[in-house]
């Protein structure tokens, strides 16, 4: 009988594409924001204020935040899977960073629409 030992990243080109996909969207992203930031007036709270009232940034802010949070689950993931050994241990690890990065998105749809 084959004892399997479970070890490492082993989620293979799923996971390798949500990176890939996630840092996509998030450049896109951050193009838009500085091409809308660079061609209209100085920032100030007014501006910035009215920028976001429409709906179409909200959205695209959305799908940041979501494909920050995604991006940084499967990175993080794989460094406690790498380094942590103790299955207690890197569970409770991983439990902590889901919680932490579903408030963190929480948090985001609460600023964006409220």
């Amino acid at each position: 009988m084959v004892k399997r030992i479970v070890t490492g990243a082993h989620y293979g080109s799923r996971d390798w594409l949500a990176q890939r996909v996630t840092g996509a969207l998030m450049a896109v992203y951050i193009v838009i924001l500085l091409v809308v930031f660079m061609t209209g007036s100085p920032v100030s709270y007014a501006v910035w204020k009215d920028i976001f009232a429409q709906g179409w940034l909200r959205v695209a802010t959305l799908m940041f935040a979501a494909s920050l949070a995604w991006h940084a689950w499967v990175g993080m993931r794989d460094v406690v899977m790498d380094y942590v050994k103790p299955d207690g241990l890197r569970l409770a690890l991983q439990v902590g960073i889901v919680l932490l990065l579903a408030g963190y998105l929480a948090w985001a749809v609460q600023i964006l629409w409220r």
